[in-house]
């Protein structure tokens, strides 16, 4: 008898050993890695509220981000597999996409995160009012490989003016540096872009205030007519500390773009996790607001370029048809 209940003891050990072992394999959790950009900018503060509001939506997504050069680096680096997930401003993507410079691009868009009107910021003291104004003055340009000089460039081409040769054109290695040099009057104006911006919130917060220079409607037109990808975006009133009028400007959607081979059933989570935590993400980010299934599907330049993962979520919940 002893011997019959040392023998259903062990079988029992065995037992729940593999019903464990069973359990473990229903919870293994998937890691995702999401490249941002360098510290101070505005892709660093929306990839930690995204990976927060995902991991909280779904505990089997354990989404981490990472700090990169921005937007020129990631794009490399998912075709590379370094990354799963990065952030990508609208004109290096939409390059990308058309193979302007370099063999089109087969990444693929997990979700569209924030529209990204470009202005220019400078103290209110300052004697600079418009584009113009800033002709031959040192100006910050955003990072280097940020979406940020590139969106500049589109915009200046549009009114006959070259960034490098019309400007004292900086470029800096941490895109927090940017708002101490406008302060301290290293450079004239910072270029910037979205909702909430932290390089335009720290010069607004600072003593004495800021002031906002975008194209005028005239600017608008001739830009758009050169560069017809860039959309009319408006940065709405109280976007900034004391900035009381919306401001008109123009510029593109950013994106999370995904790496071609992530798999079919990530990308569906991703996009369902996303999906049921759109609230969630718009209450710890005001620019996260517009992130939603809605606007990916707007905002996409094609339907295809949309992960399939992602599409096939969209196509049960009823977003595309």
């Amino acid at each position: 008898m002893k011997w019959i209940g040392a023998v259903c003891f062990a079988l029992s050990l065995v037992a729940g050993a593999a019903a464990a072992q069973q359990g473990s394999k229903v919870i293994q959790k998937t890691p995702v890695s999401l490249g941002t950009a360098t510290p101070g900018g505005g892709f660093p503060l929306y990839g930690n509220a995204f990976a927060e509001a995902i991991n909280q939506a779904d505990p089997t997504l354990v989404l981490t981000p990472r700090a990169t050069k921005g937007s020129a680096e990631n794009i490399p680096l998912l075709e590379a597999g370094s990354l799963d997930l990065a952030l990508v401003a609208g004109e290096p993507a939409a390059d990308a996409f058309a193979g302007k410079g370099r063999p089109p691009s087969q990444l693929k868009i997990l979700t569209a995160i924030f529209s990204s009107p470009g202005l220019f910021v400078v103290r209110a003291d300052s004697p600079y009012h418009s584009i113009r104004d800033l002709v031959g003055q040192r100006v910050a340009f955003g990072a280097r490989g940020s979406g940020l000089p590139i969106l500049s460039r589109y915009v200046l081409d549009g009114l006959g003016l070259k960034q490098d040769d019309d400007f004292q054109s900086i470029y800096l290695d941490r895109a927090g540096d940017g708002p101490e040099m406008v302060l301290d009057g290293r450079v004239a104006a910072l270029w910037g872009a979205g909702i909430g911006w932290p390089g335009f919130t720290a010069v607004a917060s600072a003593p004495g205030g800021a002031r906002f220079i975008s194209p005028d409607a005239a600017e608008i037109a001739r830009i758009r007519g050169k560069h017809g990808f860039l959309k009319p975006l408006t940065v709405p009133a109280g976007a900034y500390p004391n900035q009381t009028e919306p401001i008109a400007s123009l510029g593109s959607w950013s994106f999370i773009l995904a790496r071609v081979d992530l798999p079919d059933d990530t990308a569906y989570r991703l996009a369902r996790a996303l999906h049921g935590a759109e609230a969630v993400l718009c209450a710890k980010l005001p620019q996260a607001c517009e992130t939603t299934a809605a606007n990916t599907v707007a905002a996409a330049p094609k339907l295809e370029l949309l992960h399939p993962g992602v599409l096939r979520y969209f196509r049960e919940i009823g977003v595309v048809k």
